[in-house]
């Protein structure tokens, strides 16, 4: 008996060793004097050493690309459903003290006899007499955290939970509106002549593991999600399927300009997003905001979050193959500044915080300075500088980058540069007062 109980706490021993040393195995780093020699791969190279020089070749090396992507990091992306349609729920043109018309729209979507919905909201300006441009992105926890509208519906999916907000049994409350409204400048947006349409994220997939069996994977066909081959669909997938899906209502609402539509995303969502702006070219501008690991950051500087730990912490959010990659980053067959020059030509811009190391804020420079031979291929100009700029100090052309002071977040700050960059962009004059 002594025997038995000597040997179960050497095995609890051993079990407790072994979690604290994979634990410490994925132990972000801050220190750039650790941030290893690294080569990029060249996005210009064919995989036979051919060199692209022509922008017919660079479609035919963008496909290649792309495939890689799904194959290594994002999984593969499934195309529009067999059926779809969109109801207009809420119509509501003198919302905001006048400033704009409120719609909510679900969007139902059905594949493989299963049926599944999640809500659009929309922020059009009611001043315009024409279609307007509009912003597209996710939203953490609800479209009722986005501004404190009592017209806005409370979303009945599940959110994770929150003391401060009480939010509990995953289940989103009234305390929950508007608490997420400095990250959403509404009025802010209208007033620059601006629609905004945002998703929760929750709504498209619930952001926990569970083999992916909820939110709209039960649609999609056993080959995207069949993890034999590793290139599953997972949940920076299906969310950013769920933004083209949004796209597909945008496109056709006669109030909204189908020729200039943005979609940005912060932290998870902003790799999201820029997975969105890579599979859906129908996305004119991308932009990422603190996007970090997966997202704008080079995966193999291994800098704050590396794919080891982020793989570790959310294994749900990229495909299996990805975990190939845990501490072996330099086998990785691409790397992110080849996901930026995806984007081209179309513009695309990513934002760092001063304070927010985790998301390697030179990383994610880097991404965008390397996406630049692509560019120039297709007669675009870059970023203006060859090292990291000063904080607060936006620069960009068709690429863009800035690095403000602060931390982890998307605030008024970064609305006014991604507002400029949208207005320069699109030709567009805002209106003044």
């Amino acid at each position: 008996m002594k025997t038995m109980k000597t040997l179960f706490v050497s095995v609890l021993a051993f079990t407790f060793l072994l979690s604290s040393s994979r634990a410490q195995e994925f132990e972000p780093n801050y220190e750039e004097s650790k941030v290893p020699d690294y080569e990029l791969p060249d996005p210009l190279i064919f995989p036979d050493g051919e060199k692209v020089n022509t922008p017919s070749e660079w479609e035919k090396r963008r496909k290649q690309i792309l495939q890689l992507f799904e194959n290594h990091v994002y999984g593969k992306m499934p195309g529009k459903p067999e059926g779809m349609s969109f109801e207009e729920r809420k119509n509501i043109p003198g919302a905001l003290d006048g400033l704009a018309t409120l719609k909510e729209i679900r969007i139902h979507v059905e594949q493989n006899n299963q049926k599944h919905h999640f809500d659009l909201l929309l922020f059009i300006p009611n001043e315009p007499k024409k279609p307007v441009p509009v912003f597209l992105g996710l939203n953490f926890d609800g479209n009722q955290t986005v501004h404190p509208n009592k017209n806005i519906t409370i979303t009945d999916a599940w959110v994770s939970n929150d003391d401060d907000y009480n939010i509990h049994n995953h289940q989103a409350t009234e305390a929950t509106r508007g608490m997420k409204q400095t990250r959403w400048p509404v009025e802010r947006i209208l007033d620059r002549g601006y629609a905004l349409a945002t998703i929760y994220y929750g709504e498209i997939d619930p952001d926990y593991d569970d083999g992916y069996k909820n939110g709209i994977h039960p649609l999609f066909d056993q080959e995207y999600l069949d993890t034999d081959e590793g290139n599953n669909c997972a949940s920076i997938g299906a969310w950013a399927w769920g933004l083209s899906r949004g796209a597909d209502y945008l496109e056709q609402d006669p109030a909204i300009d189908n020729e200039k539509m943005a979609v940005l995303g912060h932290s998870r969502l902003g790799k999201t997003a820029l997975w969105a702006g890579a599979t859906d070219q129908r996305f004119d501008i991308v932009i990422s905001n603190c996007s970090g690991c997966g997202g704008a950051a080079l995966s193999r500087r291994q800098f704050g979050e590396t794919v080891g730990r982020i793989n570790n912490s959310f294994p749900h959010w990229f495909c299996e193959n990805f975990k190939k990659y845990n501490q072996n980053e330099e086998a990785l067959p691409v790397d992110q500044h080849m996901l930026m020059a995806l984007m081209a030509p179309r513009p695309v811009i990513a934002a760092s915080a001063e304070e927010d190391q985790w998301a390697d804020p030179k990383g994610e420079f880097l991404s965008v300075k390397h996406a630049a031979p692509v560019y120039k291929l297709l007669g675009k100009k870059c970023l203006p500088v060859e090292e990291m700029p000063v904080i607060n100090r936006p620069v960009y052309n068709t690429t863009g980058y800035v690095i403000r002071d602060g931390g982890h977040d998307l605030n008024n700050y970064n609305w006014e540069i991604y507002l400029n960059f949208a207005d320069e962009h699109f030709n567009k004059t805002w209106p003044t007062k």
